[in-house]
């Protein structure tokens, strides 16, 4: 699903009006996934890039710094002010109009990060980010959303996010992050692999059975991640989003009330705490990376 560009930070609500709500519900609850296409202009991203490549590069000399997910593929937590493009991310009226329909008025934002498939980077296994809440389970609700963007025209030898339709309600038995190999042929015939360009932003479900792919060109892949809760989820204990005073008291009412986070007068080293052991091998495979196109869209 693809809804169309909305820029700006006026007439907001008038803005967010434009999505509908059944086609963003129809997709989430449906596919897992859905995008919105240009969403940003390219110098905002470009400013994205750069201060991703900063922080980046900060957090790889620093011990624990950056958390592995695989063979030369990171994830860093960052705090929202680092990024000068936050403010317009967060309140962008496709991403308030998508948390709002999914996890209601009262939706937080609780992870900003970023991850960076590099060079060498290996296949991940199939997995979901975290273990299914029983809300999920036994109440069919969706409870929490990531946003992805782009920071690159990803291109099919830069390992490519694929994702596989519908299994955000798969269950299984074992670990309940990880299904085990028999299911893999299942969500390999399903996956669908997304090639995003810059400016667009994908909002999927982090149950949404998916995996990294290898990385086989020359460049790294940063994209930005935005983690949001339903008032009842507990994402928010697995990250610390951290705001300073001045930069909190800065911030319009309409994205403060929407941050779950720690307020602090000086920023402190972020405790990169998200760690997913089962990811950290990457898993060696052969030169077909399955999966069909399946729309452009995704992280």
């Amino acid at each position: 699903m693809e809804q169309g560009h909305a820029v700006g930070q006026h007439g907001q609500e008038s803005q967010e009006s434009q999505f509908e709500v059944a086609e963003i519900m129809r997709g989430l609850y449906g596919d897992g996934i859905i995008a919105c296409r240009a969403a940003f202009a390219p110098a905002l991203i470009a400013e994205l890039r750069a201060d991703i490549d900063q922080l980046f590069a900060q957090a790889l000399a620093v011990e624990g710094g950056a958390l592995n997910r695989g063979p030369n593929r990171y994830y860093v937590e960052v705090h929202p002010e680092r990024l000068r493009s936050f403010v317009a991310i967060a309140s962008h009226p496709w991403v308030r109009a998508v948390c709002s329909a999914v996890l209601g008025p009262e939706y937080r934002i609780v992870e900003v990060g970023f991850d960076v498939p590099g060079p060498g980077a290996m296949h991940q296994p199939w997995h979901r980010d975290f273990a299914a809440p029983p809300e999920t389970v036994r109440g069919r609700r969706l409870s929490s959303l990531a946003f992805n963007i782009t920071t690159v025209d990803v291109t099919e030898d830069m390992g490519p996010f694929e994702i596989a339709p519908g299994t955000q309600w798969d269950l299984f038995e074992g670990d309940p992050m990880f299904p085990d190999q028999s299911l893999w042929p299942r969500y390999e015939a399903l996956a669908q692999r997304k090639l995003p360009k810059v400016g667009d932003i994908s909002a999927r479900s982090a149950l949404t059975i998916h995996r990294g792919t290898a990385n086989r060109s020359s460049l790294s892949r940063p994209v930005l991640v935005l983690g949001a809760d339903a008032p009842d989820a507990t994402n928010a204990i697995k990250h610390d989003l951290q705001l300073s005073r001045a930069f909190y008291d800065s911030l319009p009412d309409a994205l403060r009330r929407h941050l779950a986070c720690r307020v602090v007068e000086q920023l402190e080293p972020i405790r990169q705490a998200h760690t997913i052991e089962g990811l950290k091998t990457g898993v060696a495979m052969g030169g077909s990376m399955g999966g069909s196109m399946g729309g452009s869209m995704g992280g």
